[in-house]
């Protein structure tokens, strides 16, 4: 039932109807006006001395029927679809039945065009089984006056009684038609409803597709990387703890006493050599352990939270980060995952701390035991969140960085991670102020 060149179904069967009963009035319309004004060539075959009168009235009939049909494009026309459908297919029997009082009455064969009419209207337009009984009704009608009114009278009962009796059977045929052409419409607009909806559900879970296939190809991504990390972080290791036992034999040489610059300098060296120990220490915890493995194993937070701020140390230069911990942070889960987690966390309120331009920027993270959970929450005096992009934050590929300073993977993932643990990242905001990140994790029983 495609009556309408918009792809979107109308919300109720009604609405369908009145687009479909608009789409038809429009096209029998125009083939109405066709059909009438072509009936001049019936005139001149049949009533030639009538063919004037008759093509005047013709074309009178038919600019009212343009009249009609142009008012559709109107308001009013919209308001009064039906009301102008029962005015213009009544405006053609008047016609025929006027010419046919005028002609030769019941053995005029303009009888014909009535019954076409009658047909044509019930097999097109939607109408009920009412309103095409009335037409019929009124059909009927307007031939049995035009016979009897004639000056003349009904001169062959007999041929008048057998065509009442043919228009009588196109009025049936009218209203069976309008039965089942209503059942069908009533057919075709659920399985269109249906279909709309399927197509919906489908879209929906393409799109739902789409973002898990995103996700796993990070995951994928993550894991090759933890490979081939594994490796280096294995021959980087080697050289670092052999600079760190020649720093420390340095540091014991009788000449490196007498030098104080010397001295302070393989001091120096062994502190950076040493936080690159740690930062190793800290990679090691990604490449070693595959996401899902061991997903629920016993750490501390603690040094969770640590790793993370020296793995995020780079963007962190310049920021106060305070943390605040309980007695006992021993957590439950996959810690590899939760790293990630926090360093994604603290990238973001470092990235939102630097481009507020803060004079002191500071991170706050807050670590607190609540009903058999340790709750996390990381807090920056940053730009803050705007409140339209609030709900936004989690959705895959969504970011408000600059073009390629970030795909918006990062919270989406996050936001799985902590899902896993059963747990949810929330979000809090004020634009201009502050910004504030919770979650939490199981602790041990």
């Amino acid at each position: 039932m495609a009556t309408t060149t918009s792809t979107q179904l109308p919300a109720t069967f009604e609405d369908a109807l009145k687009e479909h009963l608009k789409f038809y009035s429009r096209v029998t319309c125009k083939v109405a006006i066709l059909l009438i004004v072509g009936g001049v060539g019936l005139d001149a075959a049949f009533y030639p001395q009538h063919m004037v009168e008759f093509a005047v009235v013709r074309v009178l009939v038919a600019l009212l029927i343009l009249l009609t049909l142009l008012t559709y494009s109107t308001p009013f026309g919209d308001h009064n679809i039906r009301r102008l459908t029962y005015f213009w297919i009544a405006l053609p029997q008047l016609m025929i039945a006027w010419m046919i009082f005028h002609a030769d009455g019941e053995n005029s064969i303009y009888f014909v065009g009535l019954t076409f009419a009658i047909s044509g209207i019930g097999f097109f337009l939607p109408l009920t089984i009412v309103e095409a009984f009335l037409f019929s009704s009124f059909t009927l009608l307007v031939y049995v006056l035009a016979c009897v009114l004639r000056p003349e009278g009904v001169q062959d009962a007999h041929l008048f009684q057998g065509q009442i009796i043919f228009i009588v059977f196109y009025a049936v045929i009218s209203v069976v038609i309008s039965i089942y052409s209503g059942r069908w419409r009533k057919q075709a607009y659920a399985l269109q409803s249906e279909v709309q909806s399927k197509n919906r559900e489908l879209m929906e879970t393409n799109r739902t597709l789409a973002e898990v296939k995103g996700q796993l190809l990070q995951r994928e991504k993550m894991a090759a990387i933890g490979t081939l990390s594994a490796g280096l972080l294995h021959e980087l290791n080697n050289p670092v703890n052999y600079s760190l036992m020649a720093i420390n034999m340095g540091l014991t040489s009788p000449a490196t006493e007498s030098d104080a610059m010397l001295k302070e300098s393989l001091v120096d060296a062994r502190e950076g050599m040493q936080r690159i120990q740690n930062i190793v220490s800290d990679l090691k915890t990604f490449a070693y352990q595959k996401p899902g493995q061991d997903s629920q194993r016993l750490f501390l937070l603690e040094n969770a939270i640590r790793s993370a701020q020296r793995l995020a140390g780079h963007e962190l230069k310049s920021i106060k980060v305070s943390v605040e911990l309980p007695q006992d942070t021993h957590v439950l889960g996959d810690e590899p995952a939760i790293i990630g987690v926090l360093i994604n966390l603290f990238s973001n309120a470092a990235h939102a701390v630097q481009a507020a331009r803060r004079a002191e920027p500071e991170i706050a993270v807050r670590v607190a035991a609540r009903g058999g959970r340790l709750g996390i929450s990381m807090r920056d005096n940053g730009q803050g969140i705007a409140p339209e992009n609030l709900a936004r934050v989690f959705e895959p590929f969504f970011t408000t960085r600059d073009v390629g300073a970030g795909l918006g993977l990062g919270l989406s993932v996050s936001y799985g991670i902590v899902q896993r643990h059963g747990g949810t990242l929330a979000v809090e905001s004020e634009q201009g102020a502050w910004t504030e990140f919770t979650f939490d994790l199981p602790m041990p029983q």
